[in-house]
């Protein structure tokens, strides 16, 4: 367990150019904590952004592991599918 929280820097062009936060996402206790906003007018402007956050996800991946840009991506999405078929899990957190 982490005793101090350890937060990321906000990007550079939102800093340079100002902008609104819509996500934050930590882990805590091995369970995923979310704060969001709903910052747009039609929901699947969310889908872009989480494809968006998969992408990047998967270049991290391919940068600090052996596994490909692509596996990586391909195992997200194979987590999203699995996680979006569970009948029981809560649509709101």
């Amino acid at each position: 367990m982490t005793e101090k929280f350890e937060e990321l820097s906000a990007p550079p062009d939102a800093v340079e150019n100002g902008g609104i936060e819509v996500l934050r996402a930590s882990v805590v206790d091995g369970a995923v904590s979310i704060a969001l906003r709903r910052s747009f007018d039609d929901p699947a402007t969310w889908g872009r952004l989480l494809v968006d956050l998969a992408r990047q996800a998967a270049r991290v991946y391919a940068l600090e592991t052996e596994m490909s840009e692509e596996e990586a991506f391909a195992r997200i999405r194979a987590g999203i599918e699995s996680e979006s078929l569970d009948p029981d899990a809560p649509i709101l957190n």
